[in-house]
């Protein structure tokens, strides 16, 4: 199964857009979404195409091929607007072996990681900064940067799982890293 990973969509109905198109150019049986869909937070300025509603209409069209984990910027009113859970804080995940946690960061990240293995994956978002550190201790994070709000300098972007492979990808399908975990 191929799964398309992103993060920090933000309530940009234009990102959401461009995000629906690469499921489809990817051809992805699955989403998985790291949190923050809907509003943009108080520490981000509003995010291109800002529109919520247009947002979550997007998403509520595709439900059955959605999991998604809640971000710091989720409340209560965000579920009651989207046809799929949204309010759990973390999702465990197997490729090639290998265990992944994936979350969306504000709880367990680099500094409050959860317990892992060597050759485990923390997977989240939050930071809006795609990531590939291996942790001393032998675990790796990962981070498929934001959707709609990069940051440092990093491209609106996604990653692609599949048979172990870890892709990161533009927001216009340009493929940028890789990783292996087979």
């Amino acid at each position: 199964m191929k799964w398309l990973i992103a993060s920090d969509v933000h309530g940009s109905a234009v990102c959401c857009r461009a995000l629906r198109e690469a499921l489809d150019r990817e051809n992805a049986q699955a989403l998985l979404l790291l949190g923050d869909l809907l509003y943009h937070g108080p520490r981000n300025s509003l995010p291109a195409g800002y529109d919520p509603k247009e947002t979550a209409a997007l998403l509520n069209a595709i439900p059955q091929k959605i999991f998604c984990l809640r971000g710091n910027c989720e409340a209560e009113v965000d579920q009651m607007l989207l046809g799929f859970p949204i309010m759990a804080e973390y999702g465990l995940l197997e490729s090639a072996g290998h265990m992944i946690f994936a979350t969306h960061g504000h709880r367990y990240n680099l500094q409050t990681p959860p317990s892992l293995s060597p050759g485990d994956l923390l997977l989240h978002g939050h930071t809006h900064v795609p990531a590939k550190i291996q942790a001393p201790d032998g675990w790796w994070y990962l981070n498929p940067g934001s959707v709609s709000i990069p940051k440092e300098d990093s491209p609106r972007s996604y990653m692609t799982l599949e048979n172990g492979l870890f892709r990161w990808v533009s927001l216009d399908g340009k493929e940028y890293d890789r990783m292996s975990i087979g």
